[in-house]
């Protein structure tokens, strides 16, 4: 045990922590980083307790990174949330939360449930507290109208003190547990010689009371007989409501996110030695362990099934919403749902290994990763409280000898109405609600600053293999000799194929599937194949009576002894003893949306460019395929890093669309990158984008939503930026009450928040490429 590393119960103010510094506990969560065996680091998820404003997590990121093996720590204020990098030879997690619970706030190893359980509790208590100060605003509003409705003299001194001293006992329970959550947090502040939100509302909220309360035991002195209970109450009862409304808000737009985060059960059925079934925490599942899985529950780790079959929901892994027929010993993936019947499993991958557990880190690293204009925020955000908190007391000096009373609630007024938290919300808030649109369509976002990239590019370099192409062939031409049908030339080359697994048979065997039923039967003998040159076979019975054929062959060239020179296409040729019959032309086989995003992306007035390692002909007829005017074919890795840096140099921003297998050094130089789900796994991909299930038509949806993004970003810092350059001088000089200012800060929040929810929704068009559907060989359709 290191003593240097280590906290004992002595020192720690939850002594309970120390239990986290072994290794099988804190590895729950968290998990290795960096590529250095001989200096091991570790990333932590933490969840936090008592974040209000950007300031705040200014204030944990900058106590985290000051302490002795921290390497970096990153406070996310929208999800509650800090991922810290630290090392197991320095420090130890009760370390890390006790210095969290010396600045203040409060953090507790992330999990699932401890966050659900966190979140009931403490919406539950900041409902009643926001109960408790609606109740009592009424009460005194009450209390509080015959003064807006009479004339002066119309009340007696008597009845107006006892309204005013009923007022002030109602005041009493919003100010002693209403508003306990800003005293708290501003008390807090004031300990470590920081600032946050709380702290101005906090000093608001005790000026008002103080300056009505003297009003009410001593009207006749310098403070003046005005009471402000109304006020008070009035602009509580806003700020909680619009806390309350914000956090319902929040939940709506990260709900696909925190969907797919609790996707996998908290336990289930396992297989005993002698047979049985008993439910068990997945924490205690092995790989090789067998596990039942019912109807509506999701799978608990990557596995194949070993009885039974059904269906599955892999929308929100994959964006697709059909639910895939899975049979016996077919794969399933974690966190898809059993939708069929009940199955038995056999686990093969289980924890952050599974796609699942990738895909979840990928959403949480991205939710924390704060973006440009975020940043920018959380610099401005301490300077400006500042600010608020010096013109308050300017307001208060310049008017302190013209009336006191006014002067204090002048001052409250500025403290309350300043709302630098609609500041702090303008980008995460966005941001976080297009990233929950792209969960929901099976796009992965791995750095919320990508958004702002993809929204500036102005080139698109796509790869060809994996990333425009499937990974099956089809027939794309069919030449013949004269007298001899196409359709009978793809028959008898089918007839032929269907004897070898070759991928060029098999794509002629699957071409001439729609029409071998109308086809006459093909008898063939003698079959021979020759690894790599082709297939031949003599034939027994012609389809035609009147001409007779003897051996044929399907291959290359050589084989089929033809002298071909044409070197522009792949070909695979028919011949009898007489020479050649037919010739079909193959390529791989183009994504059916290919030329759709691409022509999109041209009406974008975006420019596209191809670059393939493949020989020119097949690059050749891709390209002119999907309409790409502009490749290069031959291109090593190092070709395709000359060609991203020429664009840079000439002021491009390029996206770089790859299958993230051997496109890794160009996906980490572009400007932005997008890499296809299926092509690499999830952790080695070099990209700011994973497209779940490789489909490239959602790109171009993808950018423009990105350009939506930005531009309601725009709107709500424009908006927060109005609003406090207008407000705080209405303040200031006394136009705005303090239940106003109370106001204007609740709605300013929650327009930001709002705003921002119009990004949930995600739509990726529904129409087919204009090409004509081609001749495809698909594995799945071969028996």
């Amino acid at each position: 045990m290191l003593t240097n590393a280590s906290a004992t119960e002595a020192n720690l103010p939850n002594p309970a922590w120390v239990i986290l510094d072994t290794q099988d506990q804190w590895q729950a969560f968290s998990q290795p980083v960096g590529n250095d065996p001989a200096q091991p680091l570790v990333q932590s998820s933490l969840l936090l307790d008592g974040l209000r404003c950007a300031a705040c997590s200014g204030i944990v990121e900058r106590g985290l990174s000051s302490l002795p093996g921290i390497i970096s720590a990153r406070v996310s204020m929208s999800k509650k949330r800090a991922v810290v990098v630290w090392s197991p030879a320095l420090t130890r997690p009760s370390a890390i939360l006790g210095a969290i619970q010396a600045l203040g706030y409060s953090a507790n190893p992330a999990s699932h449930n401890e966050n659900q359980l966190n979140s009931t509790s403490k919406n539950r208590k900041a409902f009643w507290r926001w109960l408790v100060a609606g109740f009592c605003m009424m009460q005194v509003m009450m209390y509080a109208s015959p003064s807006y409705f009479t004339k002066p003299g119309d009340i007696t001194d008597d009845i107006s003190l006892l309204l005013n001293w009923a007022s002030w006992l109602l005041s009493l329970p919003v100010l002693i547990f209403s508003s306990s959550t800003f005293f708290s947090n501003a008390f807090r502040d004031l300990k470590l010689r920081q600032i946050s939100m709380d702290l101005p509302v906090s000093l608001g909220i005790i000026i008002t009371f103080i300056v009505s309360s003297a009003a009410t035991f001593d009207p006749s002195g310098w403070w003046g007989n005005v009471v402000y209970f109304d006020s008070l109450t009035m602009f509580v009862f806003f700020l909680l409501s619009a806390r309350l409304v914000e956090v319902k808000l929040h939940s709506r737009t990260l709900g696909s996110m925190e969907a797919l985060v609790s996707r996998i059960p908290e336990n289930i059925e396992r297989q005993n030695l002698d047979g049985s079934f008993s439910r068990v925490l997945n924490s205690n599942l092995k790989i090789g362990d067998i596990a039942r899985v019912h109807i509506g529950e999701a799978f608990p780790a990557d596995g194949k099934l070993v009885l039974g079959s059904t269906r599955v929901d892999e929308s929100l892994l994959t964006g697709e919403s059909t639910p895939i027929q899975k049979n016996l010993h077919d794969n399933v993936v974690a966190g898809s749902y059993n939708l069929g019947q009940t199955v038995n499993i056999v686990l093969e991958t289980i924890g952050e290994s599974t796609q699942y557990g990738q895909i979840v880190n990928l959403i949480n690293e991205a939710a924390i990763e704060k973006p440009r204009l975020a940043q920018l925020a959380d610099r401005v955000a301490r300077p400006f409280l500042l600010f608020v908190l010096l013109s308050a007391a300017l307001a208060a000096a310049l008017l302190w000898d013209v009336d006191r009373g006014r002067a204090l609630m002048t001052a409250a007024a500025v403290l309350i109405v300043t709302c630098p938290c609609a500041l702090a919300l303008a980008t995460p808030a966005a941001m976080l609600s297009s990233a929950s649109a792209f969960v929901k369509r099976g796009i992965l976002i791995r750095r919320l600053q990508a958004i702002e990239s993809i929204a500036n590019i102005d080139t698109v370099i796509f790869d060809k293999t994996g990333t425009l192409t499937e990974d099956y062939i089809e027939i794309k031409s069919i030449t013949h000799k004269d007298g001899f049908s196409e359709k009978d030339a793809l028959a008898l080359a089918a007839a032929i194929a269907q004897h070898s697994m070759h991928p060029v048979s098999r794509a002629l065997v699957s071409a001439n599937a729609p029409n071998a039923a109308q086809s006459s039967p093909v008898e063939l003998i003698d079959i021979q194949e020759v690894v790599g040159s082709g297939v031949s076979a003599m034939l027994k019975n012609s389809t035609d009576s009147n001409q007779v054929y003897g051996q044929l062959k399907l291959g290359s060239a050589k084989f089929c002894g033809i002298n071909e020179t044409s070197q522009f296409s792949q070909q695979v040729f028919l011949a009898d003893e007489n020479g050649w019959l037919a010739t079909f032309g193959l390529q791989e086989a183009i994504k059916h949306n290919a030329a759709l995003a691409v022509q999109q992306l041209k009406e974008a007035n975006l420019n596209v460019e191809l670059l393939s390692g493949d020989q020119a002909h097949t690059v050749v007829n891709t390209a002119n395929d999907i309409g790409i005017m502009q490749f290069q074919a031959a291109c090593s890795p190092h070709d395709k890093l000359m060609r991203l840096h020429t664009l840079k140099q000439q002021g491009k921003k390029v996206l770089m669309v790859g299958d993230g297998l051997n496109d890794g050094p160009i996906l980490a130089s572009a400007h932005v990158s997008i890499a296809m789900g299926k092509g690499v796994p999830l952790t080695l991909a070099h990209a700011d984008y994973v497209l779940l299930n490789g489909d490239i038509s959602q790109i171009p949806p993808l950018i423009r939503h990105a350009k939506k993004t930005m531009h309601i970003i725009k709107q709500n810092i424009t908006w927060a930026i109005v609003y406090n350059a207008v407000c705080v001088p209405l303040a200031f000089f006394g136009v705005l009450s303090a239940w106003l200012a109370g106001l204007g800060m609740a709605v300013s929040s929650l327009i930001v928040v709002a705003n921002a929810l119009r990004l949930t929704n995600f739509s990726v068009p529904t129409a087919t490429s204009p090409l004509a559907p081609p001749l495809v060989f698909n594995p799945a359709e071969v028996q």
